[in-house]
Formats: structure tokens, C-alpha cells, sequence
């Protein structure tokens, strides 16, 4: 996939990305680096360096951190071609840059990890990313449009104070990042492509999981917690249909429809089955 990306941006019309305005550039790259830095302040200052290395991380909390590493890919695969698109760079070429972008911009997490004790480069990490940037290309290429979007939704919960270091983060900014027990991934459909349905509603799938105050579920059970996962169905307001004169507004809608806004969802765990009138 990645070698279709690579052949398919290094085309002809590659030296197109060479005629975004230069204030454009800077402004994202000096955005895109302060973004790592204070990425490497909150999650590794409390790390010691290492060597180089890999870790394999698959069998730690519950793939949720995975789930993550496939959100951002594809929304910083979708963000970045919608950009080039702006610029007049043709939408194929727009797409394969922009998944491929999404991909590299995630390349530095990875190294960092590698570098950092308690961590190391994951190879599950680098597929989620791929995975993420290629689903984004793949419809795009398909549908020439996003029908299934993926979205994230965050509830505070209390497993961070039963850690005595920061592991699951300290405050609001951090747990967000940090504690999977309150992070949901979802997959919102635009059933109004594929059958009659109302333009605004669209149907969701989410996983999550819930108990997961160490990593693994050995040392979970070892301290007396039980981590499990979390499937939902349920409705989602698609906030992509509205279109204003603004920019900024334009732009804000367009964040905000990345985050699973409140509505009904059944959950589905080793508890059974449970309804929530208004699901985030």
C-alpha cells in the first residue's frame, strides 16, 4: 500500500505540492513541531533514553491504543489532502499525499518510543498508522468522498488516581491521551450513500475497553482488576453536510465532526448488554 502511495505521488505533477504559498508551509511545519515537542514533554519527561529498540506492544490495553494510532493517521490523511485540494492540486494526487503525509507525520511517535525506556518502536503501532492512512486513501479513491469516518469520544474515569505515577495520565489533557479506559473509537457510517437516510444521521459501531489499570491483562488480574472490552452500536450526528461562508467556521465544524457527539448506543462487554440514552 505504501509503495502504491509513493509511486502514485512521485508521478508528474509531484512538483504541484511545491506551489503551496510558503506562509502555508512554515506555518504547519512550526505547528507540526511544536505539536512533537510538547508530545515529548507530556508523555517520555519522566522517561530515561535508551538505545534504539523495538517492542512488541499488541498484547497491551486492549488494542485501544491502536485504535487511536488508526484515528490519527486518518485524520491527518484526510486534513492534509483537503488542504492540497484547496491549493488546486488534483485530487488523486491530493489523496496519495495526503495518506501519505499522514503516515510520516506519525513516523517521530514511533522513534521516540524507540528511544525511550519502558517503551521501544512498536510494529503494531506502524500498521495501525498505515492502516489508517490507506483506509482514508482507499475510500477516497473509491468514493472520491469519506463515507465512513472515524471518530473519538473521551470520558474522564477514576484508574489514573489507583496509579502512583502518571502512567494514566494527570489532569484532563493527559488522561485524554493516556488512560484508555475513557477513550472510545468509533466508525460512523453515512448511510444516506449507500440507502435513504436522513443526511444528518448516520449509524456507528465503537470499541472501547474498561478495568485496564496496567497494561496487560496478567498484571491486571495479579492486583485484583479486571480489564474488558466494550462494543457499541449506535446513532451519530454527521456535522459534514453544513456549509457556511466562513472559513473558520467551516474549519471548526470540520474538527468537531471528528468527536462522537452525544446519542443513544448500545454497549455490548462480558457484563452483557447495556442502553445509554446519550453516548460520547
Amino acid at each position: 500500500m505504501f509503495l502504491l502511495l509513493c509511486k502514485t505521488v512521485c508521478g508528474q505533477d509531484s512538483a504541484s505540492v511545491s506551489r503551496l504559498p510558503r506562509k502555508l508551509i512554515i506555518a504547519t511545519g512550526v505547528t507540526y513541531t511544536a505539536s512533537i515537542v510538547a508530545l515529548s514533554e507530556m508523555w517520555y519527561s519522566q522517561s530515561q533514553r535508551q538505545s534504539f529498540t523495538f517492542f512488541n506492544d499488541w498484547h497491551e490495553w486492549k488494542q485501544v491504543d491502536k485504535a487511536g494510532h488508526f484515528f490519527s493517521a486518518f485524520h491527518l490523511s484526510a486534513g492534509t489532502a483537503q488542504i492540497l485540494k484547496k491549493y488546486n492540486l488534483r485530487e488523486k494526487k491530493a489523496n496519495a499525499w495526503g495518506a501519505a503525509t499522514g503516515f510520516l507525520l506519525l513516523l517521530p511517535v514511533e522513534i521516540l518510543d524507540g528511544f525511550s525506556a519502558g517503551y521501544g518502536a512498536s510494529l503494531p503501532d506502524l500498521a495501525a498508522n498505515l492502516s489508517g492512512s490507506a483506509f482514508y486513501y482507499l475510500q477516497a479513491s473509491w468514493w472520491h468522498e469519506v463515507r465512513i469516518q472515524p471518530k473519538f469520544s473521551f470520558q474522564r474515569t477514576g484508574y489514573p488516581d489507583l496509579r502512583d505515577d502518571d502512567t494514566l495520565g494527570n489532569g484532563l489533557i493527559s488522561e485524554m491521551l493516556k488512560d484508555y479506559n475513557g477513550q472510545t473509537y468509533w466508525l460512523s457510517v453515512n448511510m444516506d450513500r449507500f440507502i435513504s437516510f436522513p443526511r444528518w444521521l448516520n449509524l456507528v459501531v465503537g470499541y472501547g475497553a474498561n478495568g485496564m489499570v496496567y497494561a496487560r491483562d496478567q498484571q491486571n488480574e495479579a492486583a485484583g482488576f479486571k480489564a474488558y472490552r466494550q462494543y457499541y452500536v449506535g446513532l451519530d450526528i454527521d456535522l459534514s453536510h453544513i456549509k457556511t461562508r466562513s472559513k473558520t467556521l467551516n474549519t471548526l465544524l470540520f474538527i468537531v465532526n471528528t468527536v462522537k457527539l452525544p446519542a443513544p448506543a448500545l454497549e455490548f462487554s462480558d457484563s452483557g448488554s447495556k442502553w445509554h440514552w446519550l453516548m460520547f
